[in-house]
């Protein structure tokens, strides 16, 4: 069966894999000249790496797992707000991964052999018709196929022309901004490692988790007045921001280069897509159902539906897509509606300044630690 995957994000390459393994005539078109992924680092939560399993993809996620750390929440001096027994999470539920998004697309695309990718290919509308789909860029056909698969990100013009009554994306107001550096030898980290800080006086956040032995990826989260600066103009807000936070968090930011810092307005689908699937065409990752970063499960969604594609097309025929396609639907947009609401909530409720910011601090307290492994290993379940 021929099938067309419009994206070579982390999504689009895993779903393309998996297709191929399957025995399917796999194209992967990409709009940019060559094939790779830029950034930081991405957070590989344990229900993405089982999802990568399932493809055959796991063994480098797992090769970079994340020593379990202190976890939880903290306050802007470091000190706990909810503790989470990582280890004992980690040890039900399974391991977590903070790899370089760059080397994770490496790894990924080594399993697809590279006739079968098209750079600099744009696709700009797809054309249904009795014997399949034609795929269209720069107002010319490029291919048939059976079934496409459209993984072209937050921004997805194929969205756009599924769903032309959707209201799209919308911004929250928040600002990321993320960054990769080594790991200063002067810097003890240790406490702050797998943790998220937040500041009840702002509403501003940050994470750090390590990459490998030797670098470290950080992120903030903070109100967004206006256009996203640039990196060297938020690099110093965020310096000013964070000057009376734990000493190693403006250590942090300052020790990296703004060229090495990505600043992103955050945004997310306004509200759950109608479905995943129309005829023989399916959304994937954050063309189907972008959210807030806050649970950190942007990539491992894109890998559960990856995987859940892989299965519900191994052994389908021409004849079977559009059913086929309809049972990825069933499956996965009720569990990533869910996290798009609970994602937006979590990012609702980690921005409260003033008396509701105390509130929710004093209840995280006094939240027992059991209690909040359970609930954070509940997340991890697919």
């Amino acid at each position: 069966m021929r099938v067309a995957v419009v994206g070579a994000g982390l999504g689009g390459v895993a779903a393309a894999v998996g297709l191929h393994r399957q025995g399917h005539e796999v194209s992967l078109y990409e709009r940019g000249a060559e094939l790779r992924e830029a950034g930081t680092a991405v957070v590989v939560m344990p229900n993405g790496i089982r999802a990568l399993d399932e493809l055959g993809l796991g063994d480098y996620v797992r090769g970079q797992a994340v020593s379990a750390g202190s976890g939880g929440l903290r306050d802007r001096r470091g000190r706990p707000l909810l503790v989470t027994d990582a280890v004992q999470a980690q040890r039900t539920i399974g391991p977590t991964a903070c790899v370089s998004r760059a080397e994770l697309h490496r790894a990924l695309r080594a399993a697809l052999p590279a006739d079968l990718v098209r750079t600099a290919t744009p696709i700009q509308r797809l054309e249904p018709h009795d014997a399949g789909v034609t795929v269209i860029s720069d107002d010319r056909p490029v291919a048939t196929a059976d079934a496409v698969i459209a993984a072209d990100g937050i921004g997805s013009t194929l969205r756009g022309l599924l769903f032309p009554e959707h209201p799209g994306l919308r911004r929250v107001g928040r600002v990321d901004l993320r960054g990769m550096l080594p790991r200063p030898a002067h810097l003890d980290v240790t406490d702050l490692l797998t943790a998220i800080v937040v500041d009840r006086r702002t509403g501003a956040m940050f994470g750090l988790f390590p990459v490998g032995e030797n670098d470290l990826y950080w992120f903030t989260d903070s109100a967004l007045h206006g256009p996203p600066p640039e990196p060297a103009v938020a690099r110093h807000q965020m310096l000013d921001l964070m000057a009376d936070w734990h000493p190693a968090i403006p250590a942090l930011i300052e020790a990296t280069p703004p060229a090495d810092i990505y600043v992103d307005a955050i945004a997310r689908l306004a509200e759950p897509l109608p479905a995943f699937a129309i005829g023989a065409t399916a959304l994937l990752g954050d063309a189907a159902h972008a959210m807030t970063p806050d649970l950190g499960q942007g990539a491992s969604q894109a890998f559960e539906d990856a995987a859940a594609l892989t299965r519900h097309l191994t052994g389908a025929t021409p004849a079977d897509v559009a059913e086929r396609l309809l049972r990825y639907d069933a499956e996965r947009r009720p569990r990533t509606s869910r996290l798009m609401t609970a994602s937006s909530r979590q990012s609702w409720l980690m921005s409260r300044t003033g008396a509701i910011a105390w509130l929710r601090d004093t209840a995280l307290r006094a939240t027992p630690r059991r209690l909040a492994t359970r609930r954070l290993a509940a997340m991890w379940r697919a």
